[in-house]
């Protein structure tokens, strides 16, 4: 990733005196603003076979499915979540997940508004949120499913863009 715009790093939630706030984004102009999240979910390979052989389908019911909807829904609930996280309208929501190699589960969260703020904390939201109801679906095969790790892919719209390698 890299950073086509390059000011020196601020900690933004941070007031004067050092205490926590949120950002006045009342004087920034409403653009589209988009951000893409990852997260990866990897298994024991026995389980991975079995999850495939099974179409990704538990006892639980379709593991992509329900990870779509909790993703989704995580992403609308973001600012209930995270402190200082603008509500935001969200226009639009898109999961992407597939087998990166016979273990690895990508799950890829795409977000999209118009606003004065950005979506990034949403996309990171919703793939984590997925990757959590994931693990929840397969536990029963596995306590030793590891999740992570969770990376910003890309960010447009706002003052700093971010695009992938």
């Amino acid at each position: 990733m890299r950073d086509k715009n390059s000011t020196p790093p601020v900690l933004t939630h941070v007031a004067a005196d050092g205490s926590p706030t949120m950002v006045d984004v009342s004087g920034k102009p409403a653009t589209q603003r988009e951000a893409s999240a990852a997260c990866l979910v990897v298994f024991p390979a026995g389980v991975a076979a079995t999850l495939q052989a099974a179409d990704l389908h538990t006892a639980k019911g379709p593991v992509i499915a329900t990870a779509i909807v909790a993703g989704t829904m995580a992403v609308k609930k973001t600012h209930e979540l995270i402190p200082f996280c603008h509500p935001l309208p969200i226009d639009g929501c898109r999961f992407d997940i597939a087998w990166d190699d016979a273990i690895r589960l990508r799950i890829t969260c795409s977000v999209r508004t118009v606003h004065r703020t950005g979506v990034e904390m949403e996309a990171l939201t919703g793939a984590t949120i997925a990757a959590l109801t994931v693990y929840d679906m397969c536990k029963a095969l596995s306590h030793e499913i590891v999740i992570g790790p969770a990376m910003l892919m890309s960010k447009s719209g706002g003052k700093h863009t971010i695009v992938p390698p």
